[in-house]
């Protein structure tokens, strides 16, 4: 990969639309562009021009075109945009015609890449370029447009800052013996590194960071016949489970994605817990606890028009350490079961709606602050880890009276480590594999 070069690639998503931007970054960009923009020569920089896309004689395209000088880029180097008709043809034809110029198709992620190597944007910025193109909820797009603004930079920088000032204090005690003893120095490094691990480990929250990214993995649980199936229908508004009379009708999980309070929910209709001589059925039973073990949020149903049976109370009693909601369907209909001795249920009824907008403010709690940490991407909360683990080791040696000397090494490891997170001490191949993940054109 060469940055000297002038790239060009298209921007916007491949296939028929409205509009279709091809966009070059380098030095050669304004000549290409006034190579094959036919309306001016005399580009006023950041400003959309009409004309006509020519190459050999040949009208490509009616476009706009725009001109923007280096430095107040995305790339800091000089950018071109065409913004074509939508369509193959027409973007294809414009990218043939800029490869024969001179230009060279960009790989994925280099925009993004020049954008990091000119200064313009740190590692985590970058990253949360494609986590923002990648967001399907609110809460995961709210995470990336913090760590775009720089949101995970700042953070870094003030834990540096600090690590800093522990080096410059064990430095003047190494230095300066006479003046900083070694016991003074560890009295003040020790609590302070270790408060910064704290802090940092804080910073880390890998359940919310995986519900905003991911959505919450909700479970309707149940014996047979309580209404599941039918709950699920009302919450995905669509019928996604088969609803019958006949129990056991739901023998594998059924999963419908439903968006609440800007976050997504991936809801698990399971196979009605039972005892069954049914091989088929039982798999389901099976598989129906495991979803349970790993639930973010256990809907456990019961059917309000009817009795607690014995599988009832044996459900309450395997779901009683799980992140439960207790769920009494079926109260359109003449309820047997009291709310009141359950802990907190939701009254629904699948049928008519009631309860509904209640029981998904109650799931939707079980993602409360996800995606607010100060760090929401498992390389980033991975890194911080190993720095707090390196500045817990420099406390312990302040603590047990030892060599500060031996303190500065863990604690350049913990600042080398955080240096990693914003890309001021990184190498090529981790460079290479987190801008493969681009699209390109990004």
């Amino acid at each position: 990969m060469h940055d000297t070069d002038t790239i060009a690639a298209l921007a916007t998503a491949p296939g028929e639309g409205g509009i279709a931007i091809v966009r070059v970054s380098g030095p050669e960009a304004e000549k290409l562009l006034q190579s094959l923009f036919v309306s001016r020569r005399d580009f006023d920089s950041h400003r959309l021009y009409y004309g006509h896309i020519v190459y050999q004689g040949e009208t490509l395209d009616e476009c706009m075109a725009v001109l923007m000088r280096a430095p107040r880029t995305y790339t800091r180097e000089d950018v071109a945009e065409i913004h074509l008709h939508g369509g193959d043809w027409a973007a294809q034809s414009v990218l043939r015609a800029l490869y024969a110029l001179g230009a060279r198709a960009a790989e994925p992620g280099e925009f993004t890449r020049r954008a990091f190597m000119n200064g313009r944007i740190d590692l985590s910025r970058a990253e949360a370029v494609m986590n923002l193109i990648s967001a399907d909820s609110h809460r995961a797009a709210r995470a990336a447009v913090r760590q775009l603004s720089g949101g995970v930079s700042a953070f870094i920088r003030a834990a540096q800052e600090e690590l800093i000032a522990l080096l410059s204090g064990a430095a003047a005690a190494i230095d300066y013996p006479e003046e900083i003893s070694f016991e003074e120095a560890a009295g003040n490094i020790g609590p302070r590194a270790r408060a910064l691990a704290e802090k940092l480990d804080a910073a880390c929250d890998e359940r919310g960071a995986r519900i905003a990214e991911q959505g919450i993995e909700a479970v309707l649980c149940g014996r047979p016949n309580v209404g599941k199936s039918s709950l699920l229908n009302a919450l995905s508004r669509q019928e996604r489970a088969i609803v019958t009379s006949i129990p056991g009708t739901t023998r594998d999980i059924i999963r419908a994605d439903v968006m609440i309070d800007g976050l997504r929910v991936h809801f698990s209709d399971t196979a009605g817990l039972r005892e069954s001589g049914d091989t088929i059925e039982q798999i389901g039973v099976d598989r129906a606890r495991r979803a349970i073990a790993g639930a973010d949020a256990v809907l456990t149903v019961f059917n309000a028009g009817e009795p607690m049976t014995e599988e009832d109370t044996a459900l309450l009693r395997e779901t009683a350490h799980s992140p439960r909601i207790i769920v009494l369907n079926q109260c359109d209909r003449p309820m047997v079961l009291n709310p009141q001795n359950f802990d907190h249920p939701v009254v629904v009824s699948a049928a008519t709606g009631k309860g509904i907008p209640e029981l998904e403010k109650r799931v939707a709690a079980f993602g409360a602050g996800a995606g607010e940490s100060a760090l929401t991407q498992q390389r980033h909360m991975a890194l911080a880890r190993q720095a707090a683990a390196a500045l817990r080791a420099a406390a312990d040696i302040c603590e047990n009276g030892e060599d500060v000397s031996l303190a500065v090494i863990d604690l350049q490891a913990a600042l080398a480590v955080l240096g990693r997170v914003t890309g001021e001490q990184v190498d090529e191949k981790l460079i290479d594999d987190i801008f493969s993940r681009f699209c390109v054109g990004k």
